[in-house]
């Protein structure tokens, strides 16, 4: 029997992106005859100018926004009498929990992020004036909490629902003029809220990944990367064909011409699996590829990037996309030993206490934060757009933040999880895609 060529993926995705280059260049060039139809979409380019060109905000300001969020979750947690299962037990009982979701997470965070930005650090100091209040007068120090694999289970699934929760919205709000431009994703240098979520994307795969959990998988490399990037494959290349089939606008500063977000995931998980290294040294490989990747970018390649200047071949109309992939799966391996480190080291023989993963976490996040302050200034500027080391320190000081702040809350939560965490849980992906559908309807 014929053994199957290990780099067939690979390979395959290089030919269908060459293929989606001609397609594409042959797709313009025809539309400049008279016989061609109308564009189904006559202002696609006011609509990419609507989303060019931005300058972002502040970090201080993207960490408040995030702040926010995690402190209205934890006041819906003090609110909430009752675990998801008693809540599912009627349907009556259900819809009453998922409307009182809707009034103390979804609403206020949508008046937030838009109509209330300019008053986002009230808001968040409010909310934790209100959450320290309802805490004290409650005595939830006293409920019970959990300890140990079902303790950080539970926080790194609401980790998980907060980061996909304001990724959806933010996808949902962008192309509306009542949410600030400052919050969409920046140009070229800088940072906003939609800044971290291809970032925070992969960081979240990596933390719930089975190399940081150590486990092995009875497959060989081949197929564990064929059956984990096949169907991100699929959904990028359906992205692909949906935009030029619609005529949809697409900003190609943000991945490039062809390339987009699930291309680059698939492209992580193709890279992880071929150098697959043990979790525990995962961050050394992730911290050497981050290194060599900004010396590159300091030396030259970041005009390359930057530069509106595109060729015919395919890694030029798709160089943004391409080359970020260094920095991204350097964040991924890192994000892998960084989760193995707070969660699941020793998990055999012992299981950390709580208090140890709380001291842990909170160290690295200062780290990670003086990190991103020291490389911002001195090396180079936050890039989402090259994903060079001050952005990948950014984003995971960001997302520990967020873990840290679920963490140091387990005694206000205790063991109740909301309708809403548990809906998002179970179909993050389902919900990330929804999302992207429905921002059609603004089409």
């Amino acid at each position: 029997m014929v053994k199957p060529n290990p780099f067939t993926i690979v390979e395959s995705t290089s030919l269908a992106l060459i293929f989606c280059n001609k397609f594409t260049t042959a797709f313009s060039n025809s539309s400049s005859m008279d016989s061609f139809p109308r564009s189904l979409n006559p202002n696609k380019h006011l609509r990419e100018q609507f989303v060019s060109n931005l300058p972002g905000s502040s970090m201080l300001e993207v960490s408040a926004l995030l702040n926010n969020v995690a402190l209205l979750m934890l006041l819906r947690h003090t609110f909430c009498s009752q675990t998801v299962n008693d809540a599912c037990r009627s349907l009556k009982s259900y819809l009453a929990s998922v409307a009182l979701d809707y009034v103390f997470i979804v609403l206020p965070t949508l008046l937030i992020f838009t109509v209330l930005a300019k008053w986002v650090y009230i808001c968040m100091i409010g909310l934790l004036f209100l959450l320290i209040f309802f805490t004290a007068v409650k005595r939830t120090y006293s409920l019970p909490y959990m300890e140990g694999p079902n303790a950080s289970r539970a926080s790194i699934s609401s980790y998980r629902v907060v980061t996909m929760f304001i990724t959806c919205l933010c996808i949902l709000a962008v192309d509306f003029r009542i949410y600030p431009r400052e919050y969409a994703k920046t140009e070229t240098y800088g940072t906003s809220l939609m800044d971290l979520g291809v970032g925070s994307f992969v960081l979240m795969n990596a933390v719930t990944s089975r190399q940081a959990r150590k486990i092995k998988s009875s497959m060989s490399w081949w197929k564990a990367a064929f059956k984990s990037t096949t169907p991100l494959l699929l959904l990028g290349f359906a992205r692909l064909a949906s935009t030029l089939s619609l005529d949809y606008q697409v900003h190609v500063g943000e991945y490039g011409v062809n390339w987009n977000f699930f291309f680059t995931l698939a492209g992580v998980s193709i890279l992880t699996s071929i150098l697959n290294v043990p979790a525990e040294y995962s961050g050394i490989l992730g911290s050497v590829i981050l290194v060599g990747y900004q010396s590159w970018l300091t030396n030259g390649l970041n005009v390359y990037l930057l530069s509106n200047e595109r060729g015919t071949d395919v890694i030029s109309r798709n160089k943004e996309g391409i080359f970020s992939l260094f920095g991204y799966w350097g964040m991924y391996l890192v994000g892998v030993q960084v989760s193995y480190y707070l969660f699941f080291e020793n998990h055999t023989t012992k299981q950390r206490s709580k208090h140890e993963t709380r001291i842990r976490i909170c160290l690295l996040t200062i780290m990670f934060w003086i990190l991103t302050l020291l490389i911002d200034r001195y090396v180079e500027r936050i890039s989402r757009r090259m994903c060079n080391l001050a952005y990948v320190t950014w984003v995971v000081a960001q997302n520990l933040q967020v873990l840290a702040l679920r963490l140091l809350a387990d005694n206000i939560i205790g063991r109740k999880t909301l309708c809403l965490e548990r809906a998002f849980d179970r179909n993050l992906l389902a919900s990330f895609l929804v999302a992207n559908l429905l921002t059609g309807l603004s089409f």
